[in-house]
């Protein structure tokens, strides 16, 4: 039975958060530059993209650029960038195609005018799309986020729109980028590497982490459904024991 036939689409996670790691060792086993490997994780996002779609995933978050890497070498942010710019331009037409929305998390006003430029233009076009809705996290930090919901908070409660009473987590998530958006029930990380990394720490209080060893750009879509089949393999307790849950 192949992978796919494996997975339980009653029981799917509505929002898979995804960090795309180790496209710098991927180049350096070919003996290439990081940026090849950047540019040979274009094809995973598509993939991944699409798989999730056809299965019935309802949002997909990608942690495409993070407010740490800005420290990176400038000739490599100066290629994501330009990358990211033409594979908006290209990707436009499968997300199309497929239904899917695009939305964007981050602090993005820091991005080149170009690529804030094209980012909007790709979120114009997919607007209206309804099958699934792909997030790119660029330019983001939850430490950032955070502070930025709690600032907002703060200066509604100065200004009388809040009171201390509405200081609640229902009211805090609302102030979140991520305001609306299910939260992410599992969360899956390339490389190797066993951390969050700064990324979506407050919805992420109860989701299933995934670590693979696999590369971003070896990624595949087996890769992406077994992922899945474990996430399904798990007992979903929120601080409840297995005894509870099977009461309900």
């Amino acid at each position: 039975m192949e992978l796919k036939e494996q997975i339980d689409v009653e029981n799917l996670p509505k929002h898979i958060a995804i960090i795309m790691d180790g496209n710098g060792r991927w180049a350096k086993k070919q003996g290439k530059l990081r940026v090849f490997g950047h540019q040979s994780g274009v094809k995973p996002v598509r993939d991944i993209t699409e798989a999730a779609a056809e299965l019935g995933v309802e949002f997909i978050t990608l942690y495409a650029f993070s407010k740490e890497n800005w420290n990176r070498p400038r000739f490599e942010v100066d290629a994501l960038m330009t990358l990211l710019v033409k594979s908006l331009n290209k990707e436009v037409k499968t997300l199309q195609k497929n239904n899917i929305r695009l939305l964007t998390i981050g602090d993005t006003k820091n991005l080149p005018n170009k690529t804030q430029v094209e980012l909007q233009k790709a979120i114009d076009a997919t607007a209206n799309n309804t099958r699934m809705t792909l997030v790119l996290a660029l330019s983001y930090g939850s430490r950032w986020e955070i502070l930025e919901a709690a600032k907002s908070m703060a200066h509604k409660m100065k200004e009388g729109i809040l009171t201390d009473d509405d200081f609640t987590e229902t009211q805090f998530e609302s102030e979140l980028s991520t305001a609306g958006f299910p939260v992410p029930e599992l969360m899956i990380r390339t490389s190797g590497e066993s951390r969050i990394s700064n990324f979506l720490l407050w919805q992420l209080a109860y989701a299933e982490l995934f670590f693979t060893e696999t590369l971003w750009p070896d990624f595949s879509k087996d890769e992406f459904y077994k992922a899945i089949i474990n996430y399904q393999g798990r007992e979903r307790r929120f601080g409840k024991i297995s005894e509870q849950l099977q009461e309900s």
